[in-house]
């Protein structure tokens, strides 16, 4: 099989580039599972926060954002739903961050209570507010950009884990299952696996690391409010938000792991039940399910997007670190972009986020 671009890995990243490229040249797209999307994708909190991460990505959340709007213009469904977002914490932290970010607003004690009444008044000292911040209909943002990449002509095939890869003169060849690929591009979008499809393409690594972040839907003895906001700590030790009639939960825990298919710990999420306890009034009465995905970043926090330095024609799509669902949307269009017009001169943004940056 011959393509212009191979894209190995099935989750938002690899599916938005695909929709990206599919109309300008000839793309296949091999997912390892047997499901797309089946990994940190499918375990997101389905959130665009303006407020969330540092500067590069609050720019490539603010463009997706407004390129997800367009995206539900053309479906005629709404994509995005307002899901203002709540920090609480000590007065001394959420100075800070109200300081260093123009997205936050100071909120008052009593204004905190009137928009999250579930909250206990004895539970925070202060608050501010992303008024910004998006709920995401994730599985239809995902069966756009599949969608839009197979009615351009893409070839999009799960089960295929990539066994070889070597460099060839003329670009690469790749081993997925029992298919044999040529490519003049390979797109690592491999996630958790991206460092190391690296290796097995004799290509040096990012030094990228997977990390646990762990999710929970539980039932309450008090009604959950589906409009109500998302709560999080200012200090990222917990969040939650309405899911519908249920509450979803993270400890936002950042552990080292191994890229595997992750699961969740029993007890970090009892001992964040326990402590949600103490700071809503809403009853933490029962688990339904939870789950464990992996968000993969290298030291500096920022993605890698961009053309290996040495290893030509093998492209970086990896590193997202969780915020995946709120930039694919702008990455893909940056990543596109410097694999369809390799001359055109970088721009800021390129450059901060280059697979060779210093």
């Amino acid at each position: 099989m011959n393509t212009d671009v191979l894209i190995v890995g099935g989750g938002i990243a690899g599916l938005s580039l695909a929709c990206r490229l599919a109309p300008h040249a000839a793309v296949v797209l091999v997912e390892a599972e047997g499901t797309l999307a089946y990994h940190t994708s499918s375990r997101s909190a389905r959130q665009m926060q303006p407020s969330y991460g540092p500067a590069a990505i609050r720019e490539l959340t603010a463009r997706s954002i407004e390129a997800v709007r367009g995206i539900s213009a053309e479906l005629g469904q709404p994509i995005l739903q307002p899901r203002p977002l709540i920090f609480i914490g000590t007065e001394a932290d959420v100075t800070a961050s109200t300081a260093a970010n123009a997205h936050l607003c100071p909120l008052g004690h009593a204004e905190t209570l009137l928009l999250s009444p579930d909250l206990r008044p004895d539970a925070f000292a202060a608050a501010c507010l992303d008024d910004s911040a998006m709920e995401v209909d994730v599985p239809a943002l995902l069966e756009y950009y599949r969608s839009g990449a197979v009615a351009a002509g893409a070839a999009i095939m799960t089960g295929l884990p990539v066994h070889t890869m070597q460099r060839t003169s003329g670009g690469w060849i790749a081993g997925a299952g029992e298919e044999a690929i040529v490519a003049a591009v390979v797109v690592n979008a491999a996630g958790a696996w991206a460092d190391p499809l690296a290796v097995l393409a004799g290509v040096g690594i990012q030094c990228l690391r997977p990390h646990r972040r762990t999710a929970a839907i539980v039932r309450t003895e008090q009604p959950v409010n589906p409009a109500g906001p998302m709560v999080a700590a200012v200090d990222n030790s917990f969040y939650y938000r309405p899911d519908g009639s249920a509450l979803l939960i993270s400890p936002c825990e950042s552990i080292p792991s191994i890229a595997e298919d992750a699961r969740a710990v029993e007890g970090d999420v009892r001992r964040l039940i326990v402590r949600l306890n103490a700071v809503t009034s809403l009853g933490i009465a029962g688990l339904e399910r939870s789950w464990t995905g992996l968000r993969t970043s290298g030291s500096d926090g920022l993605p890698v997007v961009g053309f290996d330095a040495e290893s030509p024609g093998f492209f970086w799509l990896a590193g997202q670190g969780g915020y995946g669902v709120q930039t694919s949307a702008a990455i893909a269009e940056l990543a596109a972009g410097l694999i369809l017009s390799p001359a055109e001169p970088p721009n800021s943004l390129s450059l901060e986020l280059a697979a060779d940056r210093p």
